[in-house]
């Protein structure tokens, strides 16, 4: 049964976009995708001499964000040589800003009712065999608990666009998420997943003590917007658009954006995704995206869409638009999502990624309650990798990756402008190593298995010298703190 509103929901959706709040970021009445142009560099710049990509690709190692016209020139590129050139290129730029690190995080899924009619999303209102479902404030709890149970530092909260899910419900679920403890553990950090909201209510989730505030375009193409977005909220393009624009303007220096790949041309999309970090950093200071994300079309529950797209993204393809995007946004931290199988994942990791999702569960209410591991009709989509965070951290330190708990960059200032001149300067890199030990030393000695943790002590173990010889300033500090947390101590950091 439907939760009862004092609000119509027609009388809700009437009220929700400001005109005002997006013709204010426009040029002129444009907004920032310049399809022509977009189009135009992507034919241009086709059979480009090699050494002017790799002039490109230098430029990138320098982690200096590309030109429209440089992107494109990656995209159009055939050679598998210089593909596979800039494979590890990507790769170096996010060791150079990210070094060795993996951010894991959980989606905690709280509401799937929705006004909007996204022709690929189970979620969408016409959808008949969709459970709907609003978790209480105690339910959120109890997820909660149950993630942190496992050893989970940060989620990201993922509301459907209705009024049952306004921005003060929002802020209730994130303030009792934040209340929580289970035993030595919390969650220190509640990014958001939410519809495009007016710079007031931004300002009310700022003041909720939000981490990200995610919105997905889903596609830059305007006609193809127009086409899988008939009906809703949603199928207002620019209201969209400039979602994370007013985000900024409320406060909220750390935004992410993300398109859903098989909608429209990968090609396009990758150009849409940098002209949208521009256009953010023009308006901005040179704050761009905080986090891209990068999901492909999943099959849904009632939801053909997914057999009628021809524009599905092969696993070659989804290898080199990775690439690019590492490539063209240097600076943004990449996320990977359990929408992609466990092989997929392994497969392109090294190409750039920052953050994943583990142990995913995408039903509401599914980390507490007895589930069956994909129940299609509580969900948004099917997932391809439903591993523990165990198994996960166990396999990224196999492979000489360390998992990072740490949130200590947002409680220290390090946001906006600060952490955007540090990251384009390659010295984040370092903060977050100090910090990555020290909050790994805490899930392993809380959390992790056996066996687990034997895989996991070789890896902290190389990152700790690597501390004292590269960092020998702040070692000693370090190495205090690290005995105080072997010693039960927690949340400590630099």
């Amino acid at each position: 049964m439907q939760p009862s509103t004092n609000t119509s929901v027609s009388d809700w959706m009437n009220d929700v976009v400001k005109e005002d709040q997006i013709a204010r970021f426009m040029d002129n009445g444009n907004d920032f995708i310049n399809e022509n142009e977009i189009e135009r560099f992507l034919r241009e710049k086709r059979n480009v001499d090699q050494r002017y990509v790799r002039d490109i690709v230098q430029k990138s190692l320098s982690i200096e964000r590309l030109e429209p016209e440089e992107t494109a020139a990656l995209l159009n590129v055939e050679d598998k040589d210089l593909w596979q050139e800039m494979f590890l290129a990507a790769g170096d730029v996010k060791r150079r800003v990210y070094d060795n690190r993996i951010v894991t995080f959980a989606p905690l899924y709280i509401s799937n009712y929705c006004v909007n009619s996204c022709l690929y999303c189970a979620f969408r209102k016409e959808n008949t065999t969709e459970k709907r479902r609003r978790l209480t404030l105690d339910e959120v709890r109890k997820e909660t608990e149950a993630l942190v149970s496992t050893g989970h530092k940060r989620l990201i909260v993922v509301y459907g666009e209705h009024p049952l899910s306004d921005v003060h419900y929002i802020t209730d679920t994130i303030k009792t998420i934040y209340d929580v403890e289970v035993g030595n553990g919390r969650i220190r950090r509640v990014n958001v997943n939410a519809s495009p909201m007016s710079i007031e209510d931004l300002k009310l989730l700022k003041q909720a003590g939000i981490g990200t505030y995610q919105v997905f375009q889903e596609t830059y193409h305007h006609e193809t917007y127009k086409k899988v977005h008939p009906h809703g909220i949603k199928s207002n393009y620019g209201w969209r658009l400039y979602a994370l624009h007013r985000a900024q303007e409320a406060g909220i220096d750390d935004v992410a954006t993300g398109v859903l790949f098989g909608l429209y041309d990968w090609k396009f999309e990758v150009m849409g995704l940098l002209y949208h970090a521009i256009d953010l950093e023009k308006h901005f200071g040179g704050i761009g995206p905080h986090t891209i994300s990068f999901p492909r079309l999943e099959p849904a529950a009632d939801t053909p869409f997914f057999s009628q797209t021809k524009y599905k993204v092969s696993d070659e393809d989804f290898k080199k638009l990775i690439t690019v995007l590492r490539l063209s946004v240097p600076y943004t931290g990449m996320i990977l999502t359990a929408r992609e199988p466990a092989q997929i994942r392994r497969d392109v990791l090294a190409l750039g990624i920052t953050q994943t999702d583990a142990s995913t569960r995408i039903g509401i209410g599914a980390y507490s309650e007895r589930y069956s591991e994909q129940e299609v009709e509580r969900q948004q989509f099917l997932l391809g990798d439903t591993r523990t965070l165990n198994e996960v951290i166990d396999e990224f330190a196999k492979s000489g990756y360390i998992t990072s708990f740490c949130t200590a960059g947002y409680r220290c200032g390090r946001t906006g402008q600060h952490i955007m001149d540090l990251l384009k300067k390659g010295q984040e890199r370092w903060f977050c190593k100090l910090n990555a030990v020290l909050t790994f030393r805490e899930w392993l000695d809380d959390y992790a298995s056996e066996e687990t943790k034997k895989s996991c002590e070789e890896i902290i173990a190389k990152e700790i010298e690597e501390i004292k010889v590269k960092l020998p300033k702040f070692y000693p500090e370090f190495i205090k703190y690290y005995e105080r947390i072997k010693n039960g101590e927690r949340d400590l950091y630099f």
